[in-house]
């Protein structure tokens, strides 16, 4: 019996294993893999008859083949690394141009050295790495075949990129031979992935492999970005050199503990010093600094107030918290920015949407000095990491007397603010359940170690004006602000705090983006806590088009049953139609063991 190769695909046609002879195939017949007709098929040269073959050349074929086994190929080694480098988790599709890769992957899972989360759309992989990094501040990879499987990557990336956090990409390419002249699935990932990564590079037989791995990780880590590794098909497979190891991080990682410039400590301690009524405003880039931040406010009576990327990191029921700033937030917030003589803003930047005021005297303070004054100028900028910074801050100011202790004030703004919304809660046009009483059953009834994933529209815009968060996690797509993120950013929520209760929140609008990773979370038994809020509505567009003065304009939903979509992926589905319902509904998908959902029926106008 012999074999026949196709110098097309490399497909091997094997007589013994096919049970026919190749002379009798019809000439019609085509390569199962590419299409290629028998023609492009060639015998390799010394290709014996297994009959012919001795025992002693059995022997030394299995020994050859168990040596095979045994030896590293540079996928080996560049995983390796990979998780030398701290990286626990990959989310992503097995395809035909990633396979020695995946085969590498494999391995290291089986070893229990690596998790692998095989999702239904690449997109979901790079939300679900965003949402990782968003939640620990460490890279989780996505990995995809070569053409659409990589392109489907490119939303998550930009979410990640834009929020700045460190995702690394891992993509597979088609063989370098027929790179150019537009073979299948051909796309130029270099330059498909040139804006979104900080740092790309194609793996090639001769590179330096566990230093591109390293590379790779470093820029993701340090600049907090995007990096990319493309991974050409035949380059998967080849064996490592004997003496190749994978690299570790040991020396390639500075202290990052950046303490700032004196004179900008002075002028900073100075104006905080003069100061009469003070406030503090925090952003995402603060979340790893609270505690610090936290000492600081309540040494000196500070009212603190969160961006909407970073409501949750201050829980609205301390007596300084004065909930979230702009579109999203509260009156009470507003208040206190409006009224303050000094703004400190720790890790924010200043977007539209925060609505920080201008001509206040400001001191920034944040890690990167691009966002320092990078829409206006600010009175006081402060490059260092945060925590570092206002260690330093607490040292200078700590004799000082404290600032006219406003809780009494606070209070009295959020007794207001509940009278209203209790008022707004009890809106009924009979169309459906207000968003407003949704969000204040699920502040009553989310545990306070809960990590929240919000999707896009107008279920988070609600979200965060109606919702008061405790000791919660929240999770969202900010500067991209990417429909659909809810869900799959849930999935990787769980991966990054699998002992805490994982809740994703999303409109069906967002949902039906990426409702097939419901059948993830169940084949994974991810118990993500879903509340849907269905309103047959794109109905944050339909605001917008009434505001700007034109025609509410193809923004409605033909909807399935989504709690029955639920069980028929294998998971809990409730709906409930009446407000009443809410408490015990959101109690029953809590205490399910395994993916639930509660769909809400809601009015798209009681927002």
């Amino acid at each position: 019996m012999t074999e026949y190769r196709c110098e097309i695909c490399f497909f091997v046609y094997d007589e013994e294993k096919e049970d026919m002879n190749w002379e009798d195939l019809h000439d019609e017949w085509l390569c199962p893999v590419c299409g290629s007709p028998k023609s492009v098929f060639t015998k390799p040269e010394k290709n014996q008859d297994p009959a012919v073959s001795t025992s002693a050349d059995n022997e030394k074929t299995k020994a050859a083949e168990t040596e095979k086994k045994q030896e590293r190929t540079i996928s080996d080694v560049m995983i390796e690394t990979m998780i030398n480098w701290g990286v626990k988790y990959v989310f992503g599709m097995v395809g035909h141009s990633n396979l020695g890769l995946s085969d590498a992957i494999r391995k290291q899972c089986e070893a229990g050295n690596l998790n692998f989360i095989g999702i239904r759309h690449e997109g979901a992989a790079a939300f679900a790495a965003s949402a990782y990094g968003k939640l620990t501040g460490k890279p989780a990879a996505c990995l995809a075949i070569a053409g659409p499987g990589a392109t489907n990557l490119l939303t998550g990336l930009w979410d990640a990129k834009l929020d700045r956090v460190p995702v690394l990409a891992l993509t597979g390419q088609v063989d370098l031979q027929f790179l150019g002249p537009g073979t299948f699935q051909e796309v130029d990932l270099a330059a498909a992935f040139e804006t979104v990564s900080g740092w790309s590079q194609t793996v090639l037989e001769n590179s330096h492999h566990s230093e591109l791995m390293s590379l790779a990780l470093k820029h993701a880590k340090l600049n907090r970005n995007v990096s990319h590794l493309i991974f050409p098909n035949q380059v998967q497979d080849i064996l490592a050199d004997k003496d190749a190891k994978a690299a570790t991080p040991q020396g390639r990682l500075p202290s990052l503990g950046i303490s700032p410039p004196e004179d900008a400590v002075e002028q900073a301690t100075e104006q905080i010093h003069n100061a009469k009524r003070p406030v503090i405003i925090v952003g995402h880039g603060a979340r790893f600094c609270m505690k610090q931040i936290m000492r600081f406010a309540e040494h000196m009576n500070l009212p603190v107030i969160t961006t909407f990327k970073g409501k949750g990191q201050i829980a609205d029921t301390h007596p300084l918290a004065c909930g979230v700033l702009g579109l999203s937030g509260t009156p009470v917030s507003a208040h206190f920015m409006s009224d303050s003589d000094l703004i400190i803003v720790f890790g924010a930047s200043f977007s539209k949407h925060t609505g920080i005021i201008k001509n206040k005297p400001t001191i920034q303070v944040d890690y990167d000095p691009m966002i320092l004054g990078k829409f206006h100028p600010v009175t006081v900028p402060v490059w260092g990491e945060i925590a570092t910074t206002v260690d330093v801050l607490m040292r200078r100011i700590l004799n000082d007397e404290p600032k006219t202790d406003r809780t009494d004030e606070i209070a009295s703004q959020w007794k207001t603010w509940r009278g209203k919304k209790r008022k707004i809660e009890t809106q009924d046009n009979g169309n459906g359940i207000n968003s407003a009483a949704v969000f204040a059953a699920m502040t009553r009834q989310i545990p306070e170690n809960a990590v929240i994933a919000v999707d896009v529209g107008n279920n988070t815009y609600s979200f965060g004006r109606y919702f008061e968060s405790h000791a919660q996690s929240i999770l969202m797509s900010g500067y991209l602000g990417s429909i659909g993120y809810g869900y799959p950013a849930a999935i990787g929520a769980w991966t990054a705090a699998p002992d805490r209760p994982i809740i994703a929140v999303t409109g069906d609008g967002g949902f039906g983006q990426y409702m097939g990773e419901m059948t993830t979370a169940v084949k994974y038994n991810i118990p993500i806590k879903h509340i849907l809020l269905n309103n047959f509505e794109l109905g944050k567009i339909s605001k917008e088009q009434r505001n700007e003065g034109k025609q509410v304009w193809s923004t409605s939903l033909h909807n399935p049953d989504f709690s029955k979509y639920a069980e028929n992926c294998g998971a809990l589905g409730i709906r409930v139609q009446d407000s009443s319902q809410l408490d015990d509904g959101i109690k029953q998908i809590l205490a399910h063991d395994g993916p639930a959902m509660l769909e809400v029926m809601t009015d798209a106008e009681l927002i």
